[in-house]
């Protein structure tokens, strides 16, 4: 195992963390040709649990990010799980996905399309983890075909009975839900693929699969992530459980490798956060603007029996939905946009990734001549500081807006920033859902927003409660 080649340039954006707190990435085996260095940044967490926080370039969360390079990356991890289930040998894009890293144009929109070849459907359960992975699992079991998704939940729903919970312990906010609208699509002997865009330790997983092994045993289970950074107890508590269990697990990600921390990272983290004045952060000067563009509606018209994602069961026959109104659904947005658009950002809420991922996908297909870029808001507290060597560059922070289990609580927008900055936007399409849409929405976030650039606002029905 060696150190991360790019983690000693100035230009990665970690090296702001490495060079104050002594991270260090060391690189494993890189199926996808590329190493932890050019999947992740480094930010400081305001957590006092866990100091620093991998920033994924490829997951679509906290960096704006081409979202068919998003898209695309969840296609390719499939394909990995595709290949293993099926006993394959998996289709490899070849450099693309280090072109697309690099920002090499065409080569993201070139990874996805090479991902897209047909394959014989795999019957499997796919799980996502809320919040980061909700698309990440969603694109994985898009790879697969024949996959039903499911992804947590922190949002508890009227009328859906809970499958089973599990906890992230490294999480600031812990409570997972499984809420299945038809528990008889999880309750089968396929083999269930865990999704989630890191895996630390591995304990997240292997609680989720004692869970479901005390409610229904399977013979197989595999655990996909971007990037796998357990160390050899960690992989050997994973294979001690399948002997425990009698079942086999799999685990693969794009890149392996470790985290090398410092003894007394926790503190030196928390003293970090303590000594950098917001002052010197750019969220602060965006939070404090005094301007007011416009903030604008369209009607999406999505179509009738689609989820707006995985919460409570997505179906390939859902999937095939999705496909035939993306397009149109597309164009309603670039006409609510109007003209003049050279930079947009699709904006996403939460757990609600995917919806957004692949309304900005197809935007971006629609305006080749316009910079389409994808993030999400989210409940992650982060250290904002505005250094090309670090990944988390602005903070919007603004309240909550839906009613979530654990309460209303300050929430996360990053590197945003207005069209007079470096990358920033010169429009913000932002993707709810109804239960998100409240005034709370209109007086937080849509006011921080209309503060950088004019907004649109697309809202998708949650269908929150089931239908009698």
């Amino acid at each position: 195992m060696t150190a991360a080649s790019d983690a000693v340039s100035a230009g990665w954006a970690g090296s702001w963390v490495a060079s104050r707190l002594g991270v260090r990435l060391l690189d494993g085996a890189r199926p996808a040709g590329v190493g932890l260095a050019d999947l992740v940044g480094l930010a400081v967490r305001r957590n006092p649990r866990r100091a620093h926080l991998l920033v994924s370039a490829v997951l679509g969360k906290h960096i704006p990010t081409d979202p068919r390079l998003v898209y695309g990356s969840g296609l390719l991890l499939g394909e990995l799980v595709r290949a293993r289930l099926r006993g394959d040998e998996p289709s490899r894009p070849g450099a693309l996905l280090a072109d697309a890293l690099r920002g090499v144009p065409g080569t993201a929109a070139g990874l996805r399309d090479h991902l897209r070849a047909p394959h014989l459907p795999v019957d499997a359960v796919v799980l996502g983890y809320a919040e980061t992975a909700t698309a990440l699992g969603h694109s994985v079991a898009d790879a697969l075909g024949g996959a039903y998704y499911l992804h947590s939940t922190r949002r508890p729903v009227m009328g859906f009975a809970t499958y089973g919970g599990f906890e992230e312990e490294h999480s600031h906010a812990t409570s997972h839900l499984l809420l299945p609208a038809d528990s008889a699509s999880l309750d089968r002997d396929v083999p269930v693929v865990l999704v989630d865009d890191e895996l630390s330790t591995g304990r997240t997983v292997l609680n989720t699969i004692e869970a479901l092994h005390a409610v229904r045993p399977r013979s197989r289970y595999v655990v996909a992530a971007l990037v796998d950074l357990r160390g050899p107890a960690d992989k050997a508590r994973m294979d001690d459980l399948a002997d425990q269990l009698g079942t086999r697990i799999d685990a693969m990600a794009l890149a392996q490798g470790q985290v090398e921390l410092p003894e007394g990272i926790l503190e030196a983290g928390q003293t970090l956060v303590g000594e950098i004045s917001e002052i010197s952060a750019r969220g602060t000067r965006l939070d404090a603007s005094t301007r007011a563009f416009e903030v604008s509606r369209v009607e999406l018209e999505w179509p009738a029996g689609l989820p707006d994602g995985g919460r409570h069961g997505f179906l390939p026959e859902h999937r095939d939905l999705l496909e035939k109104d993306l397009a149109r659904m597309s164009d309603v947005i670039a006409s609510g946009m109007g003209d003049g658009a050279s930079r947009v950002l699709v904006l996403g809420f939460e757990e609600l990734m995917y919806a957004p991922l692949r309304l900005a996908e197809a935007l971006a297909d629609a305006l080749p001549g316009v910079d389409v870029r994808y993030s999400t808001t989210t409940r992650s507290p982060v250290l904002a500081v505005d250094d090309p060597g670090y990944a988390i560059r602005t903070r919007l922070a603004f309240p909550s807006h839906d009613d979530s289990a654990d309460g209303p609580g300050e929430r996360y927008a990053y590197n945003v920033s207005p069209a007079s900055d470096r990358d920033g936007f010169d429009r913000i399409v932002f993707v709810v859902d109804d239960v998100g849409d409240t005034p709370a929405l209109t007086s937080g976030l849509l006011r921080r927003l209309r503060a950088l650039a004019p907004t649109l606002v697309a809202t998708v029905p949650a269908r929150a409660r089931r239908l009698a």
